[in-house]
């Protein structure tokens, strides 16, 4: 496998520079790596600008992500790392993939050699200094399961790989007569995260073992770790000066910072060690359960001196190899043939796509829930009936599938990932799929209502809406779920009434107001009318869902409730507006204003056209298709306002630069917003209002220029999956407007070819004939050899299988058809 050196390289505009593209790979891949998908991906991508993304070692939904920390706070800093700093404050243990919000960075160790002690102010409001070493871009490396680093002030080169639950860490001193040391510093935290407590304890002169505690986006977070090092630890200083004795003597505060050294029995500096970190978040036996069973996993394949397993820790080149095998399983189930451009945009799509959500429960099933109390899986009975299920339909493959079903994931970021994460997941690998829909029940009933957003076991009640609800029902309605006594069917519509109605009356939600009045109003809470518009959206799902289950009033009243967003429009100036109790329009009014934040996130232009569930009656309410695709050619053409700026902004110039705006507002094409989930689906209006040339030009546009192959190359956050599951779906030709239809409408190809090997089993095939950059337009689309008429596809007629074929053309197609 060739792995990736990359080099500095500026945020371009408009179109790529081509010196940027060829960093992607520092040489063209061999002959044996053209088919690998690992080739492909580069974790740097997203570490600059927007993105927010992390580039160290993890394997696919990993309880464990093994990155990088610069030391700093601030939005930039929000996964630990930013790919212009130059300096390496240590390597933890748990991050976050592009989110909007920073916490975690549990558990950073980092090595040095002598006394060497820099210390970098923290930016951003955490005013603790820390230990670093400057790097360069010219001596790192990564790509999926690994990443490497040259610390240049002490000699040490850093490689990093990952288990499901643990990291394993490889240290060369390269500096000879200097002694090789490491610090822990458990009171390491940035952003929103602040220690509360810690313990640290040596249970042998191998071993490492304590725990971290602390609040921040999420509260109350409890990780557990235990350390394994292939050679003895020597205390060098201590904060406090003397470590306890075990656990039961460990104090409930104080800080923990450890600086250790490392030798062998004879006294001399090793030139290597490797340091294997297991974490759980329910105990230290969890812990070490965990790091035994990871350990299990890992025969020595090679009898190489530098490939021999040690006891301690498991072999680094086993460990890599097996992440790297996970990885390429994980990306194998989409196989493409593309340009190399795309090639490396989308297959990095699909591995960020695969970091969330992610194992939460230990080896043993257990895990802590959003009570703060130990719970375990009881899902014996799910799991007979999907082995037995997927037995049918794969053979000999089901077994190893099914062991994916049986584990607690948390990290569900659902107001961004409902829209194209999500779906994109029921395609594939079902056993994980319905586990994931599992622990979203799990976590309902041990806390009464589904997740909002939650990680860590931990809701943060982040964003808005009932997500969970579509999330759950869309699974639910693709017959992912087995039920065949009705009881998880009546499980997921309970679930859903107690969050819709907010059966523990939590009044921050606006809830009460939207039964009650229809809506919510503006003088009750910010972002008003976007929890009006969301709100409609899952009550849509619920009605579907109540619909199949035959609960027929039920199913009345949530459509009733579906239609509420037209509570906020305004036939005069075409947009939805905030409205008071009595029912009156805020005035006064400004389409294109971020302020009063009656939009999360957004402004009038991007919430106004969220209704996917009824695109139709919203078309009918602007007074036609024709009327409908003005208002959506004057999103596109009317500029973004800058504050003291005369002339408005119609496009991003950079993908990292905002123009002043707020933050959240990147990567946009006038009004439209792609750094940002609420416009996503709107590209695709145009197809559902009788022009698919306008969607097929506008997707292509923005997956040309809103997604490109540098540090800098998203427009806006990754979010957990979403702003890659975008990318995923449109370039293969189509897109979920309404995630609980069932329904993708279709758009523009960017592959020449694509191979699914669907969850059910079946392989689904992609052509786009006449496939290049000037045929950005679909004359016609044929599945099975069927010509499809119209802008849509649905769920169940991809997952026959067989062949999906574009025919692509430069000119589009006659108005209203393909």
């Amino acid at each position: 496998m060739q792995l990736v050196w990359l080099a500095p390289c500026l945020a371009v505009s408009g179109v790529l520079l081509s010196a940027c593209q060829q960093q992607v790979s520092s040489s063209p891949p061999t002959s044996a790596e053209v088919d690998d998908p690992l080739q492909w991906v580069n974790p740097f991508i997203g570490t600059d600008g927007k993105g927010k993304t992390y580039p160290g070692a993890t394997v696919p939904y990993g309880m464990v992500q093994l990155s990088p920390d610069n030391g700093r706070s601030g939005w930039d800093w929000i996964s630990g790392y930013f790919y212009p700093d130059r300096q390496i404050a240590g390597f933890s243990h748990l991050h976050l993939s592009g989110t909007g919000a920073g916490d975690l960075y549990d558990i950073s160790f980092l090595p040095f050699s002598g006394d060497f002690f820099q210390t970098l102010p923290a930016a951003g409001g955490k005013d603790a200094q820390v230990r670093t070493e400057r790097f360069s871009h010219s001596n790192e490396k990564a790509s999926p399961g690994y990443y490497r680093v040259l610390l240049e002030d002490s000699q040490i080169d850093v490689e990093l790989t990952a288990a499901l639950r643990s990291g394993l860490q490889r240290y060369r001193y390269l500096q000879a007569d200097t002694p090789a040391m490491l610090q822990l510093d458990l009171t390491y935290s940035r952003n929103w995260d602040s220690t509360t407590a810690t313990c640290l304890y040596q249970p042998d002169a191998y071993t490492l073992a304590g725990y971290r505690f602390s609040s921040g986006w999420a509260s109350d977070q409890k990780v557990f770790f235990y350390s394994k090092s292939s050679v003895p630890l020597k205390a060098a200083r201590s904060l406090p000066t003397a470590l306890p004795a075990d656990l039961s003597q460990c104090a409930q505060a104080g800080p923990t910072l450890f600086q250790l050294q490392f030798a062998t029995s004879a006294g001399q500096a090793p030139s290597e060690v490797l340091l294997r970190t297991a974490l759980s978040s329910v105990s230290v036996a969890g812990a070490a359960a965990n790091l035994t069973a990871d350990l299990a996993t890992a025969t020595t394949t090679a009898s190489a001196p530098e490939q021999q397993t040690d006891q301690q820790t498991g072999n680094f080149a086993t460990t890599l190899a097996q992440a790297q095998a996970a990885w390429r399983a994980e990306l194998s189930q989409v196989q493409i043939d593309a340009d190399a451009q795309t090639k490396t945009q989308f297959y990095t799509a699909l591995y960020h796509s695969a970091l969330a959500p992610r194992v939460y429960s230990d080896a043993d099933g257990h895990y802590r829930g959003p009570d703060g109390q130990v719970h375990r899986l009881q899902r014996v009975h799910r799991l007979a009936r999907t082995t037995a299920a997927l037995s049918s339909d794969q053979g000999n493959n089901s077994a190893g599938q099914a062991l994916s079903s049986n584990q607690h994931y948390d990290f569900f970021s659902l107001w961004d990932t409902f829209r194209a994460q999500h779906p994109w997941k029921t395609l594939f690998d079902t056993p994980r799929h319905q586990a994931m829909m599992y622990s979203l029940l799990e976590h309902y009933q041990i806390a009464g209502r589904l997740p909002v957003w939650n990680f860590q076991g931990v809701e943060t009640d982040m964003m808005l809406g009932y997500h969970a609800v579509p999330v759950l029902a869309d699974s639910y309605l693709k017959g992912l779920l087995p039920d065949p006594d009705g009881k998880l069917g009546a499980l997921i519509l309970q679930a859903a009434l107690d969050s819709a109605n907010d059966v523990q009356n939590n009044e921050k939600f606006g809830i009460q107001s939207y039964r009650r009045l229809g809506y919510v109003p503006y003088h009750e809470r910010p972002w008003n009318v976007a929890l009006t518009l969301e709100y409609a959206f899952d009550d849509s799902a619920i009605a579907r869902l109540a619909h199949r289950l035959g609960k027929t009033e039920i199913a009345a009243e949530f459509s009733r409730r579906a239609q509420n967003y037209r509570q906020h429009y305004d036939a005069a100036s075409g947009f939805m507006r905030a409205k008071d109790q009595q029912g009156q329009f805020r005035l006064p009014f400004d389409p294109e204003a971020y302020h009063p934040e009656d939009y999360c996130e957004a402004n009038a232009w991007q919430y106004s056209f969220f209704v996917p569930h009824d695109v139709a009656g919203l078309i009918s309410l602007h007074g036609g298709q024709q009327a409908f695709v003005a208002k959506l050619d004057a999103m596109f053409l009317t500029g973004q306002q800058k504050k003291g700026v005369k002339d408005p902004v119609h496009s991003t110039s950079a993908l990292g630069d905002n123009h002043g705006l707020p933050e959240w507002i990147s990567g946009f094409i006038g009004q439209y917003v792609h750094g940002n989930e609420p416009s996503h689906h709107v590209p695709y209006l145009y197809a559902l209002a009788g022009r698919p040339d306008k969607t097929q030009t506008l997707v292509r546009q923005i997956m040309r220029t809103l997604y490109q192959p540098i540090p800098d190359g998203l427009a806006g956050n990754e979010d957990a999956g979403q702003m890659s599951a975008w990318y995923l779906f449109s370039a293969l030709g189509f897109y979920p407007v309404d995630p609980v239809s069932g329904d993708y409408v279709l758009g523009s190809p960017l592959v020449r070819q694509a191979t699914l090997r669907l969850g059910n089993g079946k392989v689904l095939k992609i052509i786009a004939n006449n496939q290049n950059e000037q045929h950005p337009y679909v004359k016609a689309v044929r599945l099975n050899g069927k010509p499809l008429t119209g802008a849509v596809l649905s769920h169940q007629a991809l997952l026959q299988g067989g062949v999906l074929e574009f025919d692509m053309s430069a000119s589009p197609a006659p108005t209203g058809s393909f």
